[in-house]
């Protein structure tokens, strides 16, 4: 028993299992700062995105109720809700990320901005055409809903010393990074489950691109031309295909090495604006950047800008 307390107090034990270690990594202590600033970016795009999607709240409530066609957190719901509560809620959300973003109130604020976006985005998804692309915002928000987000840079400042880094505000942090690479991982195997290996060969995803833009077309809406053009050749489909499933399956590497995190990011921001160009489909938060802010030390930036805000005090000696 000595020698084996020995040879642990001296690193020469047992490995720590798996899962003790996995524990370990999600909990290791962070700065109160990098979560901080998370909450503000996420936040404040999820006021923005939200504004942006109040016209089609309005426009969604005055479709027919034999439209609604319920999903996620509305499914219990047979009938949509009044139209004057629903644009009430649309109103508030804006407010309420603006707050949230700030983390004034954070306990209330947080919870209730993360709620309200649920509920706004579920429900102009239940109208027949779910998009995919609010998906990670929404988790991303719940996740720093149940955090101390706002134990840094909020407003009001709180007087005192800044926290010491703890594991409370590493976890939210790690579990927002996770849910990224989950969503892209799961894209990958969907791909490969409904169409196996042959995905990578480049004709699967040039019949998709021909038929997403005809489809658009006929119907009117936004297409790419670019996309349109392409797909009259075969050759730039392969590498474009390969491209896509090294982003998405490969995403994980991120959770094991840090200095593949800024070159992942921007392999996947540029994923997506290829899809933007070839498809005109739009996701606006991968194409922000905030969806990949987890992955970087957000907390350099708020001590720089710390340190901008003290020198430009008045009286302060230059």
């Amino acid at each position: 028993m000595r020698g084996a307390t020995a040879s642990r107090r001296h690193g020469t034990g047992p490995a720590p299992r798996p899962l003790e270690a996995l524990a370990g990594r999600l909990l290791a202590p962070a700065p109160a700062d990098r979560l901080a600033v998370l909450r503000a970016l996420v936040c404040a795009f999820g006021a923005l995105y939200l504004v942006g999607r109040f016209p089609h709240v309005v426009d969604s409530a005055a479709l027919p109720a034999h439209r609604w066609d319920p999903v996620g957190v509305l499914r219990l719901f047979d009938a949509p809700p009044p139209a004057p509560l629903l644009i009430g809620v649309a109103s508030a959300g804006p407010l309420l990320g603006l707050a949230a973003a700030l983390g004034w109130r954070w306990r209330a604020t947080g919870p209730a901005f993360a709620l309200v976006a649920l509920v706004l985005l579920t429900y102009v998804n239940s109208w027949g055409q779910v998009l995919h692309t609010e998906h990670l915002l929404v988790l991303h928000l719940l996740v720093l809903a149940a955090a101390p987000a706002a134990d840094a840079w909020a407003w009001p400042a709180r007087p005192g010393p800044r926290p010491a880094p703890a594991g409370r505000y590493g976890f939210p942090v790690r579990l927002v990074t996770l849910l990224t690479v989950l969503t892209y991982l799961l894209a990958g195997w969907a791909k490969l489950r409904t169409s196996g290996w042959a995905w990578a060969g480049g004709e699967v995803l040039r019949h998709q691109v021909a038929h997403d833009n005809l489809r658009k077309a006929v119907l009117g809406s936004p297409w790419s031309p670019v996309g349109g053009a392409l797909v009259a050749y075969g050759w730039p489909w392969r590498p474009l295909a390969l491209a896509t499933l090294l982003v998405e399956l490969g995403a994980p590497v991120v959770l094991v090495w840090r200095r593949l995190r800024p070159w992942w990011a921007g392999a996947a921001w540029g994923f997506h604006a290829g899809v933007l160009v070839v498809m005109a489909v739009f996701f606006p938060y991968p194409l922000s950047g905030v969806a990949f802010a987890s992955l970087f030390p957000l907390e350099h930036g708020a001590a720089r800008l710390r340190r901008v805000a003290r020198a430009a005090r008045p009286g302060r000696p230059r």
